[in-house]
């Protein structure tokens, strides 16, 4: 019955604190957290002891495989390099010279101890980085490295980990550790594969959408058990699995299956994750506690806890700042991969909160460890410290550096040109399918539902949300109140019994298949008004600048010249319509084209992307 109830009040404050975090725009995982520090010194609440295989073997697959369907095995393959120096080698960089300032500080706590704490605190957490990341609006590439770094750097701490402990109990050997690191990377890879293929194969033949799921939900734990059985990284197995699954599942057979795993694990992942964070504070007083006999002292124990989070804070800017721009005095790397702005590494540096892995590994040290306590502290302390420092001054420190996000214009126009060629090829696939015998009105209804989506992709950029709706969104509108009167019509039947449950219950099925299409929609319309009112694009048609605009001819070859003199890389080339000065997107570090408008004050411009023939006021923030 306790425990009933400690899981009901778990999932109650993780809701309400998620609820208020997005309300007053606070940060879920840190508002957690403080809840958790002040519910653990409440008289009612009692002690929580982590239990760290629950963690680890429990909580810590699931959510990286989770994080890994999300996560571009495109984005991770182009930044392999980066995320290999931090996910390993600042991991090893951390565990040696963190575990030697430990040492330093308390001479009594075993070496080998020592470097088993660095091992514990060298890999930041996985949830609490791209969280805050995607939130603050930082640039892709910082995102997608945070997130490749994430999901691999726990694998390294464990096998760091791993070496330390046993060399607690005797003698190890840089050949044995070489050895552990070979299989853990390599069996971790090959039993995710091997997970990954069979996991598939199975789901290719599985039309079920309930027994397809369970498959799904059941994948973390199928790479992890066996990776783990053999010595082997389970993390690294799943993550390896998640990667090859999110890449492979658009393919897959069985639209309904998809969207059925899309559904379950966003919610798996919710309670999770924000679970974690409000453990990770319940804990405070349970370890507090645990030091305050300790022989080294109090106010000893505390003074070298801050420095070892201070160590934490400084060690990893002085990893990544040489290994971003090292690698790069190769001419070969430099040509095809530039040195990004010095913003770069410095978001990446402070990026780098600590989690509930960090909690759970600490507690895998032995329990006649001396001075256990104290370690187990100085974990808490990390933990505490670069969530509250880091997390609460990321998005301060992101907004103060002149860093590029992603671009709402930007990505809205590039999502209405996917769907464009998408539709495209559907409409000619049905050309090639269509019959002499296919009725009319049928190939039409297909040829204009199709179109249809297009079209509504186009609207979201020069139509306001706030003053007048696009068409799609006014059909949306329309459609659901239509099918709040449908639905209730048939629950008024359902009173009358006249008709059976189980007809019932498919028209209300259909009913809620389609509400759930629409809504999507006016989601998107919600999102646009919870942002100030404005749409991509200002009301008004087309302005007196779009109307008075003349197209120069666009110049063959055109290219950024202030990208070539910068050495910046252009993502999509614009030319102003005033003096035909081409430049490059917002979405390019150097946003040349709207820094061209702010020295001249030109208030027009067009795309001259192949395919493309759009324009863009600066002056009155409209498409045209």
């Amino acid at each position: 019955m306790e425990v009933a109830l400690g899981l009901v009040v778990l999932v109650a404050v993780v809701c309400a604190g998620s609820a208020l975090g997005r309300k007053f725009n606070v940060s879920v995982p840190l508002l957690l957290v403080l809840t958790g520090i002040a519910g653990s010194f409440l008289p009612f609440v009692p002690p929580i002891e982590l239990n760290p295989e629950l963690v680890l073997v429990g909580l810590l697959p699931p959510l990286l495989y989770a994080a890994a369907l999300r996560t571009s095995l495109y984005d991770f393959g182009s930044n392999r390099r980066a995320i290999g120096l931090l996910s390993v080698g600042y991991v090893i960089f951390g565990t040696i010279t963190v575990g030697l300032v430990v040492w330093w500080l308390f001479p009594e706590v075993p070496l080998a101890a020592a470097i088993a704490l660095g091992a514990v605190v060298a890999p930041p957490d996985a949830v609490a980085a791209t969280s805050i990341a995607r939130k603050v609006g930082m640039p892709r590439r910082i995102v997608s490295i945070l997130e490749g770094e994430s999901l691999v750097n726990d694998a390294t701490a464990l096998v760091c980990l791993r070496a330390a402990i046993a060399a607690l109990s005797g003698s190890v050997s840089v050949a044995q550790i070489g050895g552990d690191f070979l299989l853990a990377a390599g069996g971790g890879l090959v039993v995710g594969l091997a997970a990954a293929y069979i996991l598939t194969e199975l789901r290719k033949r599985i039309r079920n959408v309930a027994i397809n799921t369970s498959t799904s939900l059941m994948a973390p734990f199928l790479a992890y058990l066996p990776a783990e059985a053999i010595h082997a990284s389970g993390v690294l197995a799943v993550v390896v699995t998640g990667l090859v699954m999110g890449t492979k599942a658009p393919s897959m057979p069985n639209g309904a299956a998809r969207l059925s795993q899309r559904s379950n694990w966003n919610t798996v992942q919710f309670l999770l994750e924000n679970s974690v964070f409000l453990l990770i504070g319940l804990q405070v007083r349970t370890i507090i506690d645990g030091v305050r006999d300790d022989s080294l002292g109090t106010e000893r124990i505390w003074a070298g806890c801050a420095v070892i989070l201070l160590a934490v804070l400084v060690l990893r800017p002085i990893w990544v700042f040489p290994a971003t721009y090292l690698p790069r005095l190769i001419p070969a790397v430099r040509r095809k991969d530039p040195a990004p702005p010095w913003t770069y590494p410095a978001i990446v540096s402070w990026a780098g909160m600590r989690g509930v892995v960090t909690l759970a590994a600490v507690l895998v040290l032995p329990a006649d460890l001396e001075h256990r306590s104290v370690l187990i502290l100085a974990a808490m302390v990390v933990v505490a410290g670069t969530l509250t420092l880091q997390g609460f001054t990321l998005p301060a420190v992101v907004r103060f550096l002149p860093v590029q996000g992603p671009d709402p214009r930007e990505d809205a126009l590039n999502q209405a040109s996917l769907v464009q060629l998408a539709t495209a090829a559907g409409v000619q696939r049905l050309e090639e399918l269509r019959t002499e015998t296919d009725p009319p009105e049928v190939v039409a209804m297909l040829t204009r539902r199709t179109q249809e989506r297009g079209l509504a992709a186009w609207e979201r950029l020069g139509r306001p949300t706030a003053e007048a709706s696009t068409p799609s969104q006014r059909y949306a509108q329309l459609r659901l109140a239509m099918l709040e009167a449908e639905r209730a019509t048939v629950l008024e039947l359902r009173r009358g019994g006249e008709y059976a449950h189980e007809i019932l219950s498919k028209v209300l099925d259909q009913l809620d298949i389609e509400e759930s299409m629409l809504d999507v929609a006016l989601d998107e319309l919600d999102t646009a008004e919870g942002g100030g009112g404005e749409g991509i694009a200002r009301p008004g048609g087309v302005c007196s600048h779009l109307e008075s605009a003349v197209s120069p001819d666009v110049p063959r070859d055109a290219f950024c010249a202030d990208c070539v003199r910068e050495g910046t890389t252009t993502v999509h080339l614009r030319m102003c319509l005033v003096c035909g000065q081409v430049g490059c997107c917002d979405s390019s570090p150097g946003t040349h084209a709207s820094k061209h408008f702010d020295a001249t004050g030109h208030p027009v411009m067009r795309s001259i992307e192949p395919g493309e023939d759009w324009r863009w006021c600066y002056a009155d923030d409209l498409l045209g």
